[in-house]
């Protein structure tokens, strides 16, 4: 499992477990095909992983990945973007090839 958490991404991700998780809280990052990046997330903060869930540790932020997750995350930059067009998640897959720039926010309220 090779994928990379850009340093705006993972200050999002620590923020939203600060301010919605307690002690040994963490980011579950659930992605899906589909999406114009290639991927589909459901994101949220949880107190521990779900079952069947792998627990990355990526710079500060503690992930909860399921399975597929970590399999459709190879080689996938995750970034963070605040625009004013979208603001969310951003994700960056070489593998991408459905539209023509790579990449899809998820809004940061989920």
């Amino acid at each position: 499992m090779n994928f990379t958490i850009t340093p705006k991404a993972e200050k999002f991700m620590r923020l939203m477990v600060m301010s919605d998780g307690g002690p040994g809280a963490g980011f579950r990052l659930a992605v899906s095909p589909g999406g114009c990046s290639g991927l589909n997330a459901d994101i949220c903060v949880l107190r521990e992983p779900m079952p069947g869930d792998a627990v990355v540790q990526k710079g500060a932020v503690k992930l909860f990945l399921p399975a597929e997750s970590r399999i459709l995350l190879d080689g996938v930059t995750v970034d963070f973007t605040d625009t004013a067009a979208k603001t969310g998640l951003v994700f960056h897959d070489p593998k991408a090839t459905t539209c023509a720039s790579h990449g899809q926010a998820l809004p940061a309220g989920l």
